[in-house]
């Protein structure tokens, strides 16, 4: 059996690029999914792990727009072939407490962290359940589930991720389609260690594993829910956050 296609938004990021390695380890055509202006970035990235010995595919597509998002898909399935799996990784940041919060710092992040779920799993959702099977998996945060200052924005669409999980999962769970969101809390990545160093050290006092997570941690607990042995999970928020924020 040809290998299932996986495509990984924000691929190219730490996160992403975790994720991306995991996957390929677990037999999946692996394609990391970049936003348009960060071609050289990707390139440069894919020539990277091909030294390393990873052969990514990588596709351009900004994810806040659905006609990009679905240049992207139909890309990918000439290209390369049927999208089997789904990881929605990509997202950005756009800090400042409520008060000092612009209408275009709310719409970015709303943009491209939440109505990208709707825009890119629109474009392959009706493929996988015509055909069986399909793992999706959303990338949320903790802070989606117990807020963070001067996150409004971010908290708000890491939230509405999970929502849409559960609600997806519904509609495609007799099709052979699950749907599943990971909520990482403080994770060791580029964007973490730009932190200045005593704020790093303020996060990490609030965990009780008292350190930071780590991409591959994430991105293993993804390898699982694509498994094939996944298959009756879904509609569940899995927490890999070193018990910053428990529930049940």
């Amino acid at each position: 059996m040809a290998a299932r296609i996986a495509l990984v938004t924000g691929g190219i990021g730490g996160i992403g690029s975790a994720i991306c390695l995991e996957l390929a380890e677990r037999g999946f055509k692996v394609v990391a999914g970049y936003y348009p202006a960060e071609k050289d970035l990707a390139e440069e990235w894919q020539k990277k792990q091909a030294a390393e010995g990873h052969e990514f595919e990588i596709a351009s597509g900004d994810v806040s727009s659905f006609e990009d998002s679905q240049k992207m898909a139909q890309d990918i399935v000439s290209r390369i072939g049927p999208i089997d799996v789904l990881v929605n990784c990509a997202g950005i940041t756009r800090d400042k407490t409520f008060k000092k919060m612009e209408p275009d710092q709310w719409r970015a992040v709303i943009s491209t962290n939440l109505d990208s779920l709707f825009n890119v799993t629109r474009q392959v959702v009706d493929g996988m359940t015509e055909r069986g099977w399909g793992r999706i998996v959303n990338i949320s945060s903790v802070n989606g589930q117990r807020g963070q200052f001067g996150q409004t924005n971010y908290s708000a669409a890491k939230a509405g991720a999970h929502g849409f999980s559960m609600a997806l999962a519904q509609e495609v769970a007799r099709k052979g389609v699950t749907v599943n969101t990971i909520s990482p809390g403080y994770i060791a990545t580029e964007m973490t260690q730009a932190i200045a160093e005593e704020v790093r050290a303020q996060i990490v006092a609030q965990v009780p594993m008292a350190r930071m997570g780590t991409p591959e941690e994430v991105a293993y607990l993804v390898g699982i829910l694509c498994d094939d042995r996944a298959g009756y999970i879904t509609g569940a928020n899995y927490e890999v956050n070193g018990g910053l924020f428990m529930s049940f």
